[in-house]
């Protein structure tokens, strides 16, 4: 089931004059994890934007369980459905304890205080932050705090987050904390999930891989096929995975390799086979 579909979407923001996205069709599947991967100025974050009514269409129309996001009566359906994680997890934070953050966007849409409490330890458990419920959140590390903020996002128990370049301050460990557990929430929990980045290695678990320039859709479909683009991605100025590389030069030099192997072990048995059959 489709669950966020753009139509010809095209954006220019007020008193631009250089259009941001160019005629966008896309279509977002319930249940799937969608990384969309871009170079500053691509156009991606403006997209992740138009998800949940931040901004809506110059041109086109973008449809949310099939509310149009233009629909300023349904506003508060679409955001109830899409729930959004930004760059810095300090911009999110609004309480002095761990859980009273959590508990603080279903407080606003009047959740009943038992409800509430089983929602707070619910999505704290979730993003595994539950033993840190009393904590405050400044004395936190940049990864545990944004997942916090993801926990507020859950929390109001949207279908759909997206992640605005979350990873975009931490450093790598924190990295790999948010990607993992978006990925579980994903695979464990059944969320849709969309994560904005421009860091090659973290859409490498996705289901899908959309690469923007320019405002526009460059290539879409598995992470293992849109990598195998080797030089489509670096005219990009998009790197790929290490694995990817090394399968590419050693086509050049006349290997029969594929290039849709991601991880190590895949790369060294696809080698191993080559070598076997030369």
């Amino acid at each position: 089931m489709t669950v966020i579909e753009f139509e010809q979407v095209h954006f220019t923001y007020p008193g631009g004059e250089r259009e941001i996205l160019c005629g966008i069709d896309l279509r977002i599947e319930s249940g799937s994890f969608v990384a969309v991967l871009g170079h500053n100025g691509s156009g991606k974050s403006t997209l992740a934007k138009h998800m949940n009514a931040i901004l809506t269409p110059t041109e086109g129309r973008v449809l949310v369980h099939g509310i149009d996001t233009a629909d300023e009566s349904r506003l508060l359906d679409v955001r109830r459905k899409v729930g959004m994680v930004f760059q810095n997890p300090d911009n999110q934070i609004v309480a002095n304890v761990v859980e009273d953050d959590v508990a603080f966007a279903p407080e606003n849409l009047g959740v009943p205080p038992e409800e509430i409490r089983q929602r707070v330890d619910t999505a704290l458990r979730q993003v595994g932050m539950y033993e840190f419920r009393q904590h405050a959140p400044h004395l936190l590390s940049g990864g545990q705090k944004q997942r916090v903020a993801i926990a507020g996002v859950i929390a109001m128990q949207p279908d759909i987050i997206v992640l605005d370049e979350p990873t975009a301050m931490l450093d790598p460990q924190g990295r790999q904390e948010v990607v993992s557990t978006v990925t579980r929430l994903c695979r464990e929990n059944g969320m849709t999930v969309v994560l904005i980045t421009h860091h090659m290695d973290e859409c490498v678990g996705a289901d899908r891989l959309v690469v923007m320039s320019e405002g526009r859709i460059v290539a879409d479909g598995s992470p293992a096929a849109v990598f195998s683009q080797v030089e489509l991605m670096e005219r990009e100025g998009l790197t790929v995975p290490e694995t990817t590389r090394l399968l590419f030069d050693l086509r050049a030099e006349g290997f029969d390799l594929p290039l849709d192997a991601l991880d190590t072990e895949a790369c060294a048995d696809a080698i191993a086979g080559s070598l076997k059959r030369s």
